[in-house]
């Protein structure tokens, strides 16, 4: 059998490393250095480092999908503020309207004598205005 000349080397911690090979990069999960020859570890290393931001762009979302998600996450802040408001509005409404009633339920329950017929059918006197 022929053995094939190989063009990458994987050396860990302590290991020896051939003359004209050189670190492309180094796979810190793994411990292990990744070496290829002197003129062909830099071309590497470019193009590993072009797929890796390459990947990160194409999985990264769209500047406008950002813009939409911003555009949502305000327009539920606004819509929650508005919850509360009304909340509070109606509330505070229900409560004035329940003291209103109290209030006209009182004056009927006290005022029986103007009820008598007697009392409507007399005018009470008008007050004289001063010029």
């Amino acid at each position: 059998m022929r053995e094939r000349m190989k063009l990458c080397r994987e050396v860990g911690h302590g290991g020896i490393v051939p003359r004209v090979w050189r670190l492309a990069w180094y796979e810190p999960r793994r411990r292990v250095g990744v070496y290829y020859p002197a003129p062909l570890h830099r071309i590497l290393r470019a193009a590993r480092e072009f797929r890796y931001r390459l990947r990160i762009a194409l999985r990264a979302p769209r500047i406008e999908c950002s813009q939409v998600f911003e555009m949502q996450r305000t327009h539920r802040d606004r819509q929650r503020l508005a919850d509360e408001y009304a909340r509070g509005y109606l509330a505070g409404w229900r409560e004035c309207f329940q003291t209103c009633v109290e209030a006209v339920e009182e004056e009927l329950g006290r005022a029986d004598d103007v009820w008598e017929v007697g009392g409507m059918l007399t005018d009470p006197p008008k007050p004289q205005r001063k010029n």
